[in-house]
């Protein structure tokens, strides 16, 4: 069912909801599913409606024209999405295809609702499985000793294909402040929970000889500072004295995709809301 998402987050205050709800309704709006949450701490308030699209006698620049002076009124800042038109998700990955995999599968099983106009990749490793799935896949080797070239071309392909969301399938480079900032919120990345613990080459096995009981992964929005953008999604799962690393890397990897498949399904809903860092997601 085709439906519009509004999110909004403003000061706290009394009659929020009941507004807003009245709004919608006045218009004839079904409301499908509606979420809140009040920080006592901040003082902010969050809240997500879906709508019945049919049931508004308008589309959304008429409600966006409408709704602005309750918006102004209450000092809301709001979006409203429309269900209609999926993300377009580029891909990025390197060498291992386990996350990357796994959003194809989810993608092709109508169980994640994107596009994926291409998969970039800094190896040409995953190419003929790629293409298989139809999808363009563009290698864009990074030189060391030049990588502004290579984030430039980056940088063209994704305006080119006129990409909303970028996933980090496991791309081991590190993105460029112009990619960050021209995809903040927007650009999302998926890595073990080790950190900052266990940083650099072969984290499991650091982790392993150290005895660790948990093995995890965190999927985050990325900005300059390196994995320290809003925390979107994490889990773990335990581990023993009897798991060996290979066996600790094959659950890290489990956890990974799974991890990262919610963390991009909450921002493709919409459920995702970044207020000073910290991400609220109302699911």
């Amino acid at each position: 069912m085709r439906t519009y998402r509004l999110l909004i987050s403003c000061p706290d205050a009394s009659g929020i909801v009941a507004s807003v709800s009245h709004f919608i309704a006045s218009h004839g709006g079904w409301i499908l599913e509606a979420n809140h949450h009040s920080d006592p701490v901040t003082g902010r308030f969050y809240m997500r409606n879906e709508i019945k699209a049919g049931s508004l006698p308008f589309e959304l620049d008429t409600f966006r024209g409408l709704f602005q002076a309750l918006a102004e009124e209450l000092s809301l800042d709001w979006t409203i999405t429309d269900s209609g038109s999926p993300h377009k998700v580029a891909l990025l990955a390197s060498k291992q295809a386990h996350c990357l995999s796994d959003l194809l599968y989810r993608w092709r099983s109508g169980d994640l609702n994107m596009e994926i106009p291409c998969v970039i990749s800094n190896h040409d490793d995953l190419r003929s499985y790629v293409e298989w799935h139809g999808i363009p896949y563009y290698h864009v080797p990074v030189d060391k000793n030049d990588k502004q070239a290579a984030y430039q071309q980056m940088t063209d392909l994704l305006e080119e294909h006129c990409v909303d969301t970028v996933v980090l399938a496991r791309y081991m480079q590190i993105i460029p402040p112009q990619l960050c900032d021209i995809y903040k919120n927007r650009l999302i990345n998926i890595h073990h929970s080790f950190l900052p613990s266990f940083a650099g080459a072969r984290p499991y096995h650091q982790a392993y000889a150290r005895g660790v009981k948990l093995v995890g992964a965190t999927c985050h929005y990325v900005t300059e500072e390196l994995d320290a953008g809003p925390i979107i999604e994490q889990d773990v799962i335990r581990v023993g004295h009897n798991h060996l690393p290979d066996e600790m890397v094959r659950l890290g990897k489990d956890v990974e995709k799974t991890v990262l498949a919610r963390g991009l399904r909450y921002h493709l809903e919409d459920r995702v809301i970044v207020d000073e860092g910290k991400t609220i997601v109302l699911e």
